[in-house]
């Protein structure tokens, strides 16, 4: 007899449950924004969003997972790391509330991939153009470091989500070493033949994947993550955010722009 009881969205295993049942990109992240499958994570979500920021005493926090953002048949995907305690944790957008998404959308402006250069909060009008945002751990972790747990309990929604966008899907801009690591096996159970040896990521690091019928190929170009410190630090310009992602536009032929070059 087939058992139809609902998954529980405290149970270890919910995610890989309610990812493999959604059929679409909606039914994903609505079932994704119910999870509590990692308890440290979700006491420091609602812990943060109780205590909250003097800046943002007047908001109402999102405090959930937090979804991808961006159309369902977008041919380019970027994937981050992880939503931030007052920002994504807050607005409910993911990089939207803080420095990295202050630098991301600008950059996804200039070159023609984003409706406005900021993002602010959900509703704000923002519109991507050929372009999904989405990363391996949807929750805000403590000190922006989630454990290899939490990663792997998570990564069944970046694995259905991936799948709901390949039939369009042709470059994903990886941004930072984490999801770097975590994308490549992701890709490899899903079928795409990695490169050998296994591509080593870097900032304007390439690889391309071909499928298993070798009928289609996935191109990969990693980003160092626009995160606060490294832009002030100047490990990543805005020049060279922008000129990686009009790589990846170019790669999943969009037709993005090439900006005035300013630093």
């Amino acid at each position: 007899m087939c058992d139809t009881t609902p998954p529980v969205p405290e149970a270890a295993d919910f995610p890989a449950v309610a990812a493999s049942e959604a059929r679409s990109l909606p039914e994903l992240d609505a079932a994704l924004a119910t999870c509590r499958a990692c308890p440290r994570l979700v006491a420091w979500r609602e812990e943060t969003a109780r205590v909250k920021r003097p800046a943002f005493q007047d908001w109402t926090y999102w405090a959930r997972p937090v979804p991808g953002f961006g159309p369902p048949d977008a041919p380019l995907a970027l994937v981050g790391l992880a939503p931030a305690a007052h920002g994504g944790n807050r607005t409910g957008r993911i990089f939207t509330g803080d420095a990295s998404g202050d630098a991301l959308f600008a950059a996804l402006h200039d070159v023609g991939l984003a409706s406005q250069p900021t993002s602010t909060h959900r509703g704000d009008g923002l519109r991507l153009h050929g372009v999904r945002i989405t990363m391996p751990v949807h929750c805000a972790p403590p000190g922006n470091r989630p454990t290899s747990a939490e990663r792997d309990t998570c990564r069944p929604w970046l694995v259905r989500e991936l799948a709901l966008l390949s039939p369009a899907l042709r470059a994903v801009v990886v941004l930072g070493g984490f999801a770097w690591q975590t994308l490549l096996p992701v890709l490899a159970d899903a079928g795409w033949q990695l490169p050998r040896p296994r591509p080593a990521f870097g900032h304007g690091a390439e690889a391309a994947l071909t499928s298993r019928d070798g009928q289609r190929t996935l191109h990969l170009v990693g980003s160092y993550h626009p995160s606060q410190r490294n832009m002030s630090t100047r490990t990543l310009t805005p020049v060279q955010l922008r000129e990686v992602l009009l790589r990846g536009a170019v790669l999943a032929r969009l037709p993005a722009t090439r900006p005035r070059e300013t630093p």
